[in-house]
């Protein structure tokens, strides 16, 4: 197959649907079909790929790749590289990675015309059952892929040092503050009950404009020893740093679309603490636990019971490795190709 990928952001862009679009097109291109991809992005980076990248395009380059294709991906809504459908009848495919709505909720006149441009593509895919039930209940559900050659299990760093790890950015939505309200509170539950505490720390990556906030509320719940703020980590850094946790807190308030970052600290071999709303108990299937979004008692406690918990944390060790089977790019793009076949033959 020829498939052209549109992408309204991409590498060296960072972000979930930007990684996605990496991922799924070198995919794509290992399973032999030729790929395109377009991207508004200008910058190009130092890294290099497989496939032909056309950034920033004027319109003759958007209509000559549509001709070109066999297939055309859009991976989430983007209406300025996707136009063309409108003149060269290709077999469609659009990927949901996020919801259709403003941030308050509303559905703006955007997001109306977003959802006509669904009903009109060859298929839909959605990266969660809770995307596909909020905003395209006709959609295929695929959850997404992450890097396996860069998150993974590293045999250098010997020992797992800390405890609990939570990586975001530092915004309200992404609940880094009910994280250290909860690990404040497990240390006192721990303290009041006579367990050992050990060397127990939190470490938070990330950066926003929630910092200063945050290291005001470590030093007003006296968790400045405890508490360490390590700024935006990228790459073999970040991955570094992760394999060094044993536990990953993603205490989002937001519902998150799916949860890339469960899968990457999963293959870290970290176990991942989710909150239980959007895709983000389906990011983490049965190889992490849940609690109840925006209660720090639940969270605490969910913390509490796996802290020492060989047995259970064993149980759990096992299931990961099947789980991120089932998230490699081979096997997603391999269901993303098969939706394209059929989009092909209808």
């Amino acid at each position: 197959m020829k498939i052209l990928v549109l992408s309204h952001r991409f590498y060296p862009d960072v972000g979930g649907i930007e990684v996605n679009s990496e991922v799924l097109s070198e995919a794509f291109h290992q399973y032999g079909h030729e790929v395109q991809l377009v991207t508004w992005t200008k910058e190009r980076g130092d890294k290099k790929f497989p496939f032909q990248i056309l950034r920033n395009p004027d319109a003759f380059t958007l209509l000559k790749a549509n001709k070109w294709a066999d297939v055309v991906f859009e991976n989430n809504v983007c209406l300025r590289l996707s136009w063309p459908r409108l003149f060269i009848k290709r077999p469609s495919v659009i990927a949901l990675n996020n919801w259709i709505n403003r941030v308050d909720g509303n559905i703006a006149w955007q997001d109306k015309l977003k959802y006509r441009w669904l009903k009109q593509c060859s298929a839909v895919i959605a990266v969660s059952n809770a995307v596909k039930n909020k905003c395209f209940d006709k959609a295929i559900v695929i959850g997404n892929p992450y890097r396996s050659d860069l998150f993974k299990v590293e045999n250098t760093v010997k020992n797992r040092c800390s405890d609990f790890v939570f990586l975001g950015r530092l915004v309200s939505d992404k609940g880094a503050d009910l994280a250290i309200h909860a690990f404040r509170k497990l240390i006192d539950i721990r303290q009041n009950a006579g367990k050992p505490l050990y060397d127990t720390y939190l470490t938070i990556i990330g950066e926003g404009p929630e910092l200063a906030p945050l290291k005001k509320l470590v030093k007003d719940t006296e968790l400045e020893d405890s508490v360490h703020f390590q700024g935006v980590l990228k790459g073999q850094y970040l991955v570094n740093c992760l394999n060094r946790h044993r536990f990953l807190l993603v205490p989002s308030i937001w519902e998150e679309p799916f949860g890339n970052v469960a899968l990457e600290g999963m293959a870290c071999g970290l176990i991942p603490i989710v909150s239980n709303g959007g895709g983000l108990p389906e990011a983490v299937g049965e190889a992490g636990l849940i609690f109840q979004s925006g209660d720090v008692d639940s969270l605490a406690s969910m913390m509490e019971s796996i802290y020492e918990n060989v047995g259970k944390q064993s149980q759990i060790y096992k299931k990961i490795k099947t789980h991120l089977a089932n998230h490699s790019a081979e096997v997603v793009a391999a269901k993303y190709l098969n939706v394209f076949q059929t989009a092909m033959q209808s």
